[in-house]
């Protein structure tokens, strides 16, 4: 099934309110966590968030996995002054498209970031120092089998759906491929089968921002004294793949800095704007969480397993793939090629495009019309 969407306002059935105070949890298993590459964390936190209310049989839970650069904060606030909500804050919440009246939401921090999950600035209880540069290799196969611990640990035998963008699609895609008994439904948003050449290769630069930076020193470098110029260029490049030639134009077109002069080192409105994403994510960031999980991201290759038709299965989740028409990081081609390995082994499979310019970013705005399609997909 192939449809189209519009840029165009979603306009909810009842006006939707805001999650406010929403709070975090952390569960901590002292088990060994053996990873796929060889390595092993000694012990295990989590830092999650829940939004609704589980029904007595536990059959309304949605976990939407984060994207490159998200954590376990998906909606809501901690306080009615908090300058912004969760990262998806426009889909999730009473009377949105993910309905927190209806469903139990579970958002989950990353092993190997940087919010409060077992990650680079933990400390490691052998040595009694943070992990930095010695924390292990992971991959997108380990941080679903950790949220997976999460989910079991909330008694949650099936998930009702995962639903994720980017990153947190192709964990959606490992979920279908590795639990596909666990889960009902998957939707995967701007998101393939596997990391492109193209965009491991955007990534590569980007590390190499941060490895270069003469205060990365190996990756051993204390909070607040780090690699933070080599993090900021790498962020700013990353920035540019997130957006459209044409949302470019049309946000910056080529606008110069208020009182500029044609010799400043900042000339140019795009120039300020990527200082600016630069600055900002230097802030919330640790260098080696980036490192650790662009790697797992480009390790990320389910092609073989599609091909083999393995990674979908008749009798397993239900499947939405949702491409975004000026995305250039996860063209729709690559969700199409999703629903046909999909569909060629019967899985109930739909695809649909959201016709926008605003790139591969276009699955965290409002307006797109991507409410519609969620909320009918769910159920």
């Amino acid at each position: 099934m192939v449809g189209s969407m519009s840029a165009v306002p979603v306009q909810p059935a009842a006006a939707p309110t805001e999650l406010c105070p929403v709070a975090f949890q952390d569960f901590h298993s002292p088990e060994p966590f053996p990873l796929e590459l060889g390595g092993v964390l000694p012990e295990l936190t989590l830092r999650y968030e829940t939004y609704g209310t589980l029904l007595p049989d536990k059959s309304n839970a949605i976990l939407v996995p984060h994207a490159l650069s998200g954590d376990h904060h998906v909606a809501g606030r901690y306080r009615p002054d908090d300058v912004k909500p969760g990262w998806w804050d426009v889909f999730v919440g009473p009377g949105k498209a993910i309905d927190t009246d209806r469903f139990f939401v579970i958002g989950v921090n990353c092993i190997g970031g940087c919010k409060g999950s077992t990650g680079p600035l933990s400390i490691d209880p052998r040595t009694g120092r943070r992990f930095g540069g010695y924390f292990p290799e992971i991959t997108l196969g380990d941080i679903v089998r950790a949220q997976r611990m999460v989910v079991r640990h909330l008694g949650i035998a099936k998930l009702h759906a995962v639903v994720g963008g980017s990153m947190g699609g192709m964990q959606a895609l490992l979920w279908c491929a590795d639990y596909p008994r666990e889960v009902g439904r998957i939707a995967v948003l701007a998101a393939g089968l596997s990391q492109s050449p193209m965009a491991i290769a955007l990534n590569a630069v980007s590390r190499a921002c941060v490895e270069k930076d003469p205060y990365f020193r190996g990756g051993h470098y204390e909070p607040g004294a780090g690699p933070d110029t080599g993090l900021a260029v790498g962020r700013m490049l990353a920035h540019i793949s997130y957006l459209s030639s044409a949302a470019f134009d049309q946000k910056f077109g080529r606008a110069k800095v208020p009182g500029a002069q044609p010799g400043d080192p900042v000339h140019w409105q795009v120039e300020s704007y990527l200082d600016h994403q630069g600055e900002a994510f230097v802030k919330r960031f640790d260098a080696n969480s980036w490192l650790r999980i662009t790697r797992a991201v480009d390790r990320f290759d389910m092609t073989a397993r599609a091909a083999a038709g393995t990674l979908f299965r008749g009798d397993g989740p239900d499947v939405l793939a949702v491409g975004f028409s000026s995305d250039w990081l996860y063209p729709t081609s690559e969700l199409r090629m999703l629903l046909a390995a999909a569909t060629a082994v019967g899985v109930n499979a739909a695809y649909h495009e959201v016709i926008t310019d605003a790139g591969h970013d276009g699955f965290l705005l409002p307006d797109t019309g991507l409410s519609v399609r969620l909320h009918a997909f769910l159920g």
